[in-house]
């Protein structure tokens, strides 16, 4: 009987939206998000040059990316960066700049694709079956137990310094020109992007830094264009 309440912990905790397989989503879809910056900034370039400059970065982040795509565990936003991969490639070789742009909008579709995969991941199901499964009920009760509650913890402790964070950029904000504000606030956004994208990064650093994007764009949000 203690066996059967053991694999339904697992099972509750390895399929709750609330844990592993979702987290693993959102960074994957963190750095998609920054791919499809990256393209579309490649696409408004007048420069062949410049357009393969921001094209090779949203190919070398795709490339970076793919370790949390498939942990991600979605076949269909994994489908979709394959493509999207040989697209940005064939952009990076192309001789003109109409030709570039052919192949960084199919490039495009892509990344929304795989977005769009992402958010409907529950919808359609997961890579992740019984062998997920099984490979978790193989592990010694007390160290699963004891893994998931020390996440946890550092979890909230992160949540918890991210509180003073969001209270500190809100000053900024409503004290601070709003054109300052906003650079100061990109410049946090995309050095998140940046720490995100790197494939060894621990588990604790990757949750900071995709916590402190969300904060830190909702801020972007609330600031606008900072239209005078």
């Amino acid at each position: 009987m203690k066996l059967f309440y053991f694999i339904l912990f697992l099972f509750m905790f390895s399929f709750s939206p609330s844990f592993g397989a979702i987290q693993d989503c959102d960074y994957a879809n963190s750095n998609i998000g920054y791919v499809k910056n990256q393209t579309k900034k490649a696409l408004i370039m007048k420069d062949l040059q410049m357009a393969r400059f921001y094209t090779f970065k949203a190919l070398n982040a795709l490339e970076k990316s793919k370790k949390q795509i498939e942990d991600c565990g979605c076949e269909y936003a994994s489908d979709s960066v394959i493509e999207n991969i040989e697209y940005l490639k064939n952009a990076t070789r192309a001789t003109s700049l109409a030709g570039s742009r052919i192949l960084l909008n199919k490039a495009l579709e892509y990344s929304k694709e795989s977005l769009d995969a992402i958010a409907n991941h529950d919808d359609h199901g997961s890579i992740y079956g019984s062998n997920n499964l099984v490979m978790n009920v193989e592990s010694p009760q007390e160290e699963t137990t004891m893994a998931f509650l020390d996440n946890t913890k550092i979890r909230q402790k992160i949540d918890t310094s991210l509180m003073k964070y969001k209270t500190s950029l809100d000053k900024v904000i409503n004290t601070v020109d709003c054109a300052e504000a906003r650079a100061f606030a990109q410049n946090i956004y995309e050095n998140c992007e940046q720490e995100l994208l790197k494939p060894h990064l621990s588990e604790s650093k990757k949750y900071y830094n995709l916590k402190t994007k969300e904060i830190t764009a909702k801020a972007l949000e609330r600031l606008g264009k900072c239209e005078r």
